[in-house]
């Protein structure tokens, strides 16, 4: 029962927070979009292995975490560096998303494969969202610290992350014709990153 619990809270917590739209399942729908539907679940895969290191990394340290907030306060201030980094990336740096694909041209699957593992190793923020989460779901005996069964909340995260990223892809794929968005997703990245740069510069502040 114990492990059912888990995994029903991590794939719950996982499906629900990719629900809005951000870097990642934006990135995805994008990929689907502009170059199909496989090389998108391969970026996906990539997402989901990452995924399920940082829900581990998150459980593993949340009761140190929990004791001492200066390194939750670490962790935000690396985060705002990344995102800020992004925003100026999909802002002034990245190619305008609504050109065409040329005809005859191969996408490497490795190469979607470590663009996922590489664009979520950039997202620290399922680290902290997992210590909060565990922490807070294990004061209500919803979840459980056991080295035998935290394996099982760390498999749900994977799978819920990967499920909604798969909504993401399926959702645009019918919405929009393949290889054409209807405008530039960049900024729309750009913004979403610049959001939650904003945000994480409003928590650090409350935290002096």
């Amino acid at each position: 029962m114990s492990a059912a619990i888990n995994f029903f809270v991590g794939y719950l917590a996982a499906f629900i927070g990719l629900i809005p739209p951000g870097l990642l399942n934006m990135t995805a729908a994008k990929i689907g979009v502009k170059q199909g539907r496989k090389p998108a679940l391969i970026f996906s895969l990539g997402v989901l292995l990452v995924v399920c290191i940082q829900t581990a990394v998150g459980l593993l340290f949340a009761r140190y975490l929990e004791r001492h907030p200066e390194v939750v306060d670490l962790l935000q201030k690396v985060a705002l560096g990344i995102f800020l980094a992004l925003t100026f990336y999909f802002f002034v740096l990245a190619k305008d998303s609504r050109r065409e694909i040329p005809k005859g041209v191969k996408r490497s699957k490795a190469n979607r494969f470590l663009y996922g593992v590489l664009l979520s190793t950039l997202n620290l923020l399922p680290i902290p969202y997992w210590v909060y989460i565990s922490i807070s779901f294990s004061a209500f005996g919803w979840f459980f610290f056991d080295p035998l069964i935290i394996g099982w909340a760390i498999l749900g995260s994977g799978l819920g992350t990967f499920s909604m990223l798969l909504l993401y892809i399926y959702f645009f794929r019918r919405r929009l014709p393949i290889g054409t968005f209807g405008f530039n997703v960049n900024y729309l990245l750009g913004a979403i990153t610049a959001l939650i740069s904003i945000i994480t510069v409003i928590r650090v502040w409350q935290r002096l």
